[in-house]
């Protein structure tokens, strides 16, 4: 049997570039930089020059035909995300502390789905549904996009306390930005009257899943945090714990998704609650370096490949589209989040670094396939184009910022200037 030579398959054709792209956007800025922005930019770019190069090389995971290979991909990397998220926090501290997270659940999130839902109806002609379900997919933050925002690793006590807003925020609104997905999806399958849907929505979608995906997330966390403390797993530590990381996952997610609550709060909460059993011990950094190594690995993968659908979205993106994604990151969510920040004890400078930083990226891609394999949206199309397209916008735009404004806030940490001077209490501090 004679085989073609040199047949270049599109699949070897798709590693090489997978392969270029990351060592280009990783390797590439050092050469030219002393303090290279984030590599997330150029990871979208590269994967859309090896788009443009070979036309028809990705055509087999064009989200709009094929958006299951999103989800689950999307879904694997969140996962992981929050739990390692989760694990991060050295210090849970008291309610100074969590105030502007709270706010920023509380007030910024539904004020940014409102706002870009709006926009999608009245200036781009969405359907309500489509409009709702892209202020839903859009409303949640990247705790991995926006590492370099994040509170250190475990132990090495950066708790700086718009870090730790920043942090928690990406850490909890992926999932609850849950209840407003299905939410759009009600008003596409039954319509705008909310007589037919508005009890179960908040009985089910809201307060059940939500309060299962809390509870069952405290519980697998603390039982995991007492397996893993437990002497004879000290063998495992000196061996490597990233299969522990792996089964702390998948074991918070599966169960409460079984449990129809959202995996997504439980798997952050798992990882918060498990890092309190012997919060000082080195292997919770060993579990967290592990989780970031496949969370940061996989993310790249994704951004590469999101970057190389792009041009076939760009039939469906126009200029009101363009607009919606340039309102929400430099008007909308500065906006909302100083609005929500409005009353906390941060200063207004760091007030001001949390209401900008709402970096989107790999939740808004998951939102988004998981609707269209449940319902197919009639303006599927535009809303995938102005999701790849304001994820990588924010790339660009938090990516090329984040350096310098890192430099800021460990200025104002070593100054103590952070939280309001006005206020007697002193600033929360790591443990």
């Amino acid at each position: 049997m004679e085989t073609a030579r040199f047949a270049f398959d599109p699949y070897h054709i798709l590693l090489v570039a997978l392969g270029a792209s990351l060592l280009v956007s990783y390797w590439l800025p050092h050469l030219i930089v002393r303090r290279p922005p984030a590599a997330t930019a150029l990871l979208m770019a590269c994967g859309m020059a090896g788009s443009l190069l070979f036309p028809g090389l990705v055509s087999g995971i064009d989200p709009t035909q094929n958006p299951g290979i999103w989800e689950i991909s999307a879904e694997l990397v969140v996962i992981i995300v929050l739990f390692g998220t989760g694990l991060r926090i050295d210090n849970l501290g008291g309610w100074r502390l969590w105030a502007p997270t709270v706010r920023l659940l509380v007030i910024t999130m539904p004020l940014t789905i409102a706002a870009v839902a709006l926009l999608g109806w009245g200036l781009a002609g969405l359907t309500l549904g489509g409009a709702v379900l892209l202020g839903a997919v859009l409303a949640p933050t990247d705790p991995v996009l926006a590492d370099d925002l994040q509170v250190g690793p475990p132990l090495e006590g950066k708790e700086h306390p718009v870090r730790f807003a920043l942090t928690t925020e990406a850490g909890l609104n992926d999932g609850l930005a849950f209840p407003f997905v299905y939410l759009a999806l009600h008003i596409a399958a039954q319509g705008a009257d909310p007589s037919g849907w508005l009890v179960e929505w908040l009985a089910w979608d809201v307060l059940y899943r939500i309060g299962v995906g809390t509870v069952m997330g405290i519980g697998i966390g603390w039982l995991l945090g007492r397996i893993l403390s437990m002497p004879a797993w000290d063998t495992v530590t000196a061996s490597g714990p990233g299969v522990l990381v792996l089964a702390g996952v998948f074991l918070a997610y599966g169960l409460v998704e079984l449990a129809e609550g959202y995996g997504f709060i439980a798997a952050f909460v798992a990882g918060l609650l498990c890092r309190r059993n012997e919060v000082e011990h080195r292997f919770h950094r060993q579990l967290h370096s592990f989780a970031t190594s496949i969370e940061h690995a996989i993310t790249a993968i994704l951004l590469v490949l999101l970057g190389s659908v792009m041009p076939t979205l760009w039939p469906y993106l126009d200029w009101s589209l363009t607009l919606i994604g340039f309102g929400l990151i430099l008007v909308v969510r500065p906006i909302a989040g100083m609005l929500g920040m409005w009353g906390s004890p941060l200063n207004l400078r760091s007030r001001a670094v949390v209401a900008v930083y709402g970096v989107r990226g790999i939740g808004s891609v998951y939102y988004l396939a998981y609707a269209a394999t449940h319902i197919e949206f009639i303006d599927e199309g535009q809303l995938w184009a102005v999701v790849a397209f304001t994820i990588f916008a924010s790339t660009v735009i938090h990516g090329l910022t984040a350096g310098a404004t890192v430099a800021v806030l460990d200025r104002d940490a070593e100054d103590g200037e952070s939280i309001q001077p006005d206020d007697s209490a002193e600033a929360p501090r790591s443990s």
